[in-house]
């Protein structure tokens, strides 16, 4: 599909700003937008999907070092010199 618009000053300044031409910052502001709105139309997750994301951040959870009582500058700049 092609469309014809007239460019306002500031788009193209602002398309002019990102090194684009306005007609390719135009085409990235629409995809963006079509991205956004289609978004939100997205089925809920099932709760396996759920749980199976939740899984996966909780991955290597296991090697994370357990914080000490009270934290102290010394401890948050231990491996600092």
């Amino acid at each position: 599909m092609e469309i014809r618009v007239n460019v306002p000053d500031e788009l193209a300044a602002q398309a002019k700003a990102y090194g684009l031409q306005p007609e390719a910052y135009a085409e990235e502001i629409l995809a963006r937008h079509v991205e956004i709105r289609s978004a939100g139309s997205h089925q809920p997750r099932a709760p396996q999907e759920i749980r199976a994301w939740l899984d996966s951040l909780a991955q290597f959870s296991d090697k994370i070092p357990p914080l000490p009582d009270t934290l102290s500058r010394e401890w948050i700049y231990q491996d600092h010199n």
